[in-house]
């Protein structure tokens, strides 16, 4: 079909209405939370097998979302298509299970057909629905009122705010379980292994920085000669400056060279002693990554060294280290 009288402006307008509206439809829910939302997650976290999300068609798509949220964030779950529910699917539910229903209309007969075998296997339910009275609110243990003044859809039919209501209400009931059960970035790690997500929750320094003989260290009597032999040498544009007990006292990198040659002249036979750069920025092997990352953009520097808890040198990483590890 061919559009009609669509101009610049009307095409924006539309934009913008659809955004307001789905944005107040959101902003509401905020108001409505009470002692069902605490009931939801009570119910939520006594579940001692899976939580069971279901829903037929556009709340069907939030269905698997809200379970995939839950499912990353400390709350085992999995999405139970309703029709397949009736013909088989229903087996893939226990009784130490939760189901999480999801209806606009509260009405949805896929839904509202498994709900006696839900009920005879005493397995708790908890709905979202736009409709207080309906079937599926009225039999529910805990009823999440979802309801829109409209949907954004300007004929009012297509699922719009309505399903932006109850993805809010679901990351809502997600995030409140998760903080009560004490979930950690490091238990976020586990379940996000894959992809640059997974590199920066897991990966550590230990896993990306240089050993042995591979750090450039000299010595505080070292002369410049010598340390810059050791910076080409080792390849990461700079030379830890140590003690006779391996301490890290300083650092001298490329940027050192060239500052210091741009202020003296003969420094060939100048010890590190006079030159490095003292209380260099350091990290442990322990920590992420990332955090390293988060640390040489803090100090604008390219490289770290790495020290054990008696400041003794057992490591060095540059930014190529971390963009080959997939940090950066």
């Amino acid at each position: 079909m061919p559009a009609l009288n669509v101009t610049p402006e009307s095409l924006l307008m539309t934009g913008r209405d659809v955004l307001r509206l789905e944005a107040a439809a959101v902003a509401a829910l905020e108001e409505r939370l009470d002692a069902d939302f605490v009931g939801a997650c009570e119910l939520l976290l006594n579940c001692s097998g899976r939580i069971v999300v279901s829903g037929m068609g556009k709340s069907g798509i939030i269905a698997k979302k809200i379970a995939a949220t839950l499912a990353s964030t400390g709350s085992p779950a999995l999405f139970l298509h309703p029709a397949e529910g009736s013909h088989g699917d229903l087996g893939m539910l226990t009784r130490q299970d939760c189901l999480l229903a999801l209806s606009n209309s509260g009405e949805t007969a896929e839904l509202l057909a498994i709900l006696p075998v839900v009920k005879r296997l005493a397995v708790p339910l908890l709905a979202m629905t736009g409709n207080p009275q309906s079937t599926l609110a009225r039999t529910a243990a805990v009823h999440l009122n979802c309801s829109v003044a409209r949907e954004a859809c300007p004929l009012n039919l297509a699922p719009t705010a309505s399903t932006t209501a109850s993805l809010a209400m679901g990351d809502a009931l997600a995030m409140a379980i998760l903080q009560a059960r004490g979930f950690s970035a490091d238990d976020f790690a586990l379940s996000h292994p894959g992809g640059s997500l997974g590199k920066r929750l897991l990966l550590r320094v230990q896993d990306v920085m240089h050993r042995g003989d591979a750090i450039p260290r000299v010595g505080l009597e070292t002369p410049l000669q010598d340390a810059v032999l050791e910076i080409s040498s080792k390849g990461l544009g700079m030379t830890a400056v140590v003690d006779a007990e391996d301490r890290v006292v300083g650092i001298f990198t490329d940027g050192d060279l060239r500052r210091a040659f741009a202020q003296r002249q003969n420094l060939w036979e100048q010890p590190m002693a006079a030159l490095a750069h003292a209380r260099p920025a350091t990290i442990a092997a322990e920590a992420l990554a990332a955090e390293a990352l988060a640390l040489m953009e803090h100090h604008r520097i390219g490289a770290l060294l790495v020290t054990d808890s008696g400041a003794r040198l057992i490591g060095a990483l540059n930014m190529h280290d971390l963009l080959r590890a997939g940090i950066v």
